[in-house]
């Protein structure tokens, strides 16, 4: 089986010792988006709908680096410092996925990179 790193100047640089995402046989394998600008790399400003945003906006520009669409999202992982923000994130998310939506699990979680309030991984198929 042939690994593959995925790569595009669209979305957020890797932080870290970490690829966006990684193409193994059949399925990519998407690092977590936080709501970084892909242009300069810093936390956008806004609450929690802007976070959301952004977000979806790298996922899709991480996915389109690979030559994929949210179509062929399969599974994500939500994280969130607050729970009681879910029903804005799950609205703004829902909007991308418009036909099967993909497998998910969404956690509460201490703290994220930067003081994001919300990221999310995701593996995608690719064959």
């Amino acid at each position: 089986m042939t690994i593959t790193r995925i790569e595009t100047e669209q979305a957020p640089a890797a932080i870290g010792p970490y690829s966006q995402g990684v193409r193994a046989g059949d399925y990519v394998f998407f690092s977590g988006q936080i709501p970084l600008d892909p242009v300069n790399g810093e936390m956008i400003a806004g609450g929690i709908e802007a976070q959301a945003e952004q977000v979806m906006s790298n996922m899709g520009a991480a996915l389109e680096g690979a030559g994929l669409g949210f179509e062929q999202v399969v599974k994500t992982t939500i994280f969130l410092t607050d729970l009681a923000e879910f029903a804005v994130v799950n609205e703004i998310y829902g909007r991308r996925f418009p036909g099967i939506s993909p497998a998910r699990a969404t956690v509460q979680v201490a703290a994220l990179p930067k003081g994001a309030r919300v990221e999310i991984e995701w593996t995608a198929f690719c064959g």
